[in-house]
């Protein structure tokens, strides 16, 4: 029992774990869409219930259940590409009204059934590619999809298609279908409600193998409407273009062939069969050629209708045996577009060039053009190009752009040039341009500087990828200028683009931008200047911030303006960063502080001097170092005085002449200490006076209004205070030899004040009959107690 109930814990602990990790792989941005695709699931993971759209992509999921996805009604995207889904529960869609996307491609589904879609009135894409059904049919499996709009199925496993495949697909614009191991077809599997936009057949060697029921397909998709391709297949004899009578039959317009494998003869058999077909576009991606071009045999077919003709990636097997193209100059006259791109072309001679003279637009861009090659190619004698209104001439080995303006200012009617993705280098002083061209594209051309040699009637000039610094030509029609991943420190002047809507500056040295800069624009509208070293000074991020909408529209999103500048702000998006009123007006912040500083030290100071704290300092310290004298010594020193007088240098004739005589030469006798007299030479007068004051029974002060404005009287008073106040005593004696206001005291002295409230103090009188009674109550003042006697 114990071993059963430790598995049981050890699976719960599993079950759970794997429920975490799904959630921890599963990452939902902002747009509620999760990404759960490469992370080896076996089940449909735990998301929110609001996700809109759900990757589960190459995982190992093997089947779908009833209430596997029944949570996420929400959702518009589901991918299960690449799993091992060999089950689905035919109402494991019950909930998803809301899906639009639905891909279960490459899996192991051996049949379709039509209930899965039952509730999918909202789909509008599905792929079904890559399962092993081998039958579509009998019954319709997609009738219910009422808003299909693309539809990808077939297999290598398909080997059966019945009719009403398609019923009820009255919205499809574009159709997959492999079917490259069929062996049954029934007449209108494949044909649509309306005629079907694009439709892409892969059928590899059912055209060598199997041209009647490959003539039964066509049939069914061909329409003049419809742009055919041909996917994956082998023309290599007369026999495999038979089927393509059905899509002349069928009014096809539009034909592409795309990663086929032909030669020479097979097309000279193919444009047999087309011949005299509505044809007006011929499409070849990805083709292998073979054979040495020999097309004598179509020349005398007619394709007036023929005006484009795209060629991409063009692989000639024995390319040097191959000979001219001119014996295509049948279908040469009539073209007006032309397309090879990637085809291993070197030159153009002038023999051929005769024959484009309905020409309005040329690509020729990844080939071998040089300038050895390129005027021939461009040989303008006899009407050759005289319609071309767009020529792309792009990555290929071109080093003059003195040459190139010079040859394309025989093109009259040339609105459009691409001469990107080549080494010029360098630029010309003065060039010669035709008078009609408006767009001009010199990105990654190694530019790395400026002059005078662009034609100032362009609309549209890119400049991008380049080394430039500086921009001073003046472009009087610009309206989109592109100078993006170059080396700009700041914006080029307005004033040269009086008609400039757009600017894009990415990725270049630019530092920071303002309303000044950006006001020099008359027309800007819209302004690409992310991923630059920007300073965020205080000044650019407030105008970032507040104000650049005011001028123009940051059409790349604000998130890519990020902070270079200074280091502590590198990498944070402008929007975000927050500057202290220090760092954007230090000089100002700084004044302020000092006056703040400065005022609030003024307060201070006025509030001590009110508060009288430099005083009550000053005694502390004065006290403290009086109080940390050793303590024996002031123990066993007996009281020296029984009082201290205190008196104004004003009063120092009544003290020596009256006070002294009368209180030292009477019975009994006082001995009194005066600064005068017994104050020790040499020594800080405040050590003397509180020396003194503590040596003293009592301490007399003589007050008068000359005492009160008395520096050392108000000492006296200051350390008397402090005794008081320490001893909690009464010593001290106040005797007014004069009439005196108690407001004039002090506020400070608030002891004294106080003993002058609460106690009669003695006053000298004027007249000589009360004199003995003064006397004799000073006497009693200064006398003595017993216990103080003993004491001592």
């Amino acid at each position: 029992m114990r071993l059963l109930g430790a598995k049981s814990i050890i699976l719960f602990i599993l079950i759970l774990a794997q429920g975490s990790e799904s959630s921890r792989t599963c990452k939902c941005d902002q747009q509620y869409f999760c990404n759960c695709s490469s992370n080896h699931l076996q089940q449909v993971p735990k998301v929110p219930a609001n996700a809109l759209g759900l990757d589960l992509s190459f995982n190992q999921i093997e089947s779908i259940n009833i209430n596997d996805l029944s949570p996420y009604s929400e959702l518009k995207t589901l991918n299960l590409h690449k799993n091992k889904l060999s089950f689905i529960h035919k109402e494991a869609f019950k909930s998803q009204r809301n899906l639009k996307a639905l891909d279960l491609s490459l899996n192991n589904l051996k049949e379709l059934v039509s209930s899965w879609f039952h509730e999918l009135k909202s789909l509008q894409h599905l792929n079904l590619v890559g399962n092993p059904y081998s039958t579509l049919g009998p019954a319709s499996i997609f009738q219910s999809l009422v808003n299909l709009r693309t539809l990808q199925f077939g297999s290598p496993s398909l080997r059966v298609v019945h009719k009403n495949g398609l019923d009820g697909l009255t919205h499809l614009d574009e159709m997959t279908f492999i079917g490259s191991n069929l062996r049954s077809y029934e007449n209108g599997s494949l044909k649509a409600a309306r005629p079907i936009g694009l439709v892409s057949l892969s059928l590899q060697n059912l055209l060598q193998n199997d041209p009647e029921l490959v003539s039964k397909v066509l049939q069914d998709v061909s329409h003049p409407e419809t742009l055919l391709t041909i996917k994956d297949a082998t023309l290599r004899t007369n026999t495999s273009t038979e089927p393509f009578k059905a899509a002349k039959e069928g009014g096809t317009k539009s034909l592409s062939f795309q990663n086929v494998t032909t030669s020479d003869e097979a097309i000279t058999s193919l444009l047999q069969v087309m011949d005299g077909s509505p044809l007006s576009f011929l499409g070849l991606t990805d083709v292998h050629l073979f054979g040495q071009g020999w097309w004598q045999k179509a020349s005398y077919t007619h394709y007036e209708n023929l005006h484009t003709a795209y060629i991409r990636n063009l692989d000639i097997q024995g390319f040097f045996e191959f000979s001219s193209m001119i014996q295509l100059g049948f279908l040469l006259v009539h073209l007006h577009k032309v397309s090879v791109i990637n085809g291993t072309v070197f030159v153009i001679p002038r023999e051929t060039t005769l024959l484009l003279r309905n020409l309005e637009y040329l690509d020729l861009s990844q080939n071998l053009l040089s300038d050895l090659t390129i005027e021939p190619s461009l040989f303008t004698g006899f009407g050759a190009y005289q319609n071309l209104n767009t020529l792309n001439v792009s990555q290929n080995i071109l080093k003059s752009l003195g040459l190139m303006s010079r040859l394309v200012t025989n093109l009259k009617r040339l609105i459009y040039l691409d001469l990107s993705h080549n080494s010029f280098v360098s630029m010309p002083e003065k060039c010669s341009w035709p008078a009609t061209l408006r767009f001009l594209n010199l990105s990654s051309t190694k530019l790395r500087t400026m002059t005078a040699c662009l034609p100032s009637t362009l609309t549209v000039l890119d400049l991008s990828e380049n080394d430039l610094m500086v921009f001073n030509q003046r472009f009087p029609q610009l309206t989109t200028l592109i100078l993006t991943g170059n080396r700009f420190m700041e914006l080029p002047q307005g004033e040269l683009f009086p008609r400039l809507c757009t600017l894009l500056i990415q990725r270049n040295a630019l530092r920071m931008f303002n309303g000044s800069s950006l006001g020099r624009f008359k027309n800007l509208q819209y302004l690409e200047a992310g991923n630059n070293n920007f300073v965020c000074s205080c000044e650019f991020v407030s105008f970032f911030k507040q104000d650049v909408d005011r001028f123009i529209t940051l059409r790349d999103g604000r998130c890519n303006y990020v902070c270079d500048t200074p280091f502590a702000l590198r990498g944070d998006a402008i929007e975000s960063v927050r500057l202290s009123v220090f760092e954007c007006y230090m000089i100002p912040a700084v004044s302020v502080l000092c006056s703040v500083i400065i005022i609030v030290l003024g307060l201070i100071v006025v509030t001590c001097h009110k508060l009288h704290v430099i005083w009550y300092l000053q005694m502390t310290k004065a006290w403290i170092q009086a109080k940390r004298k050793p303590a024996v010594g002031r123990l066993a020193e007996e009281l020296r005085y029984d009082a201290f007088v205190s008196y104004s240098q004003h009063d120092a004739e009544w003290v020596e002449e009256i006070l002294v005589p009368e209180l030292e030469s009477s019975q009994p006798s006082f001995t009194l200490c005066l600064h005068k007299r017994d104050f020790r030479p040499g020594r800080w007068i405040v050590d003397n006076i509180i020396d003194s004051i503590e040596k003293s029974h009592r301490t007399l002060f003589v007050l008068s209004e000359h005492f009160v404005t008395s520096e050392w009287c108000r000492y006296e008073l200051d350390f008397s205070h402090f005794r008081i106040v320490d001893e909690h005593n009464d010593s001290a004696v106040l005797v007014l030899l004069e009439p005196i206001k108690k407001e004039t005291i002090p506020k400070r002295f608030c002891k004294l004040r106080k003993i002058m409230n609460s106690r009669t103090y003695l006053e000298w009188p004027e007249e000589e009959e009360k004199r003995g009674e003064f006397w004799s109550n000073l006497r009693a003042a200064l006398q003595r107690d017993e216990c103080t006697e003993n004491a001592s």
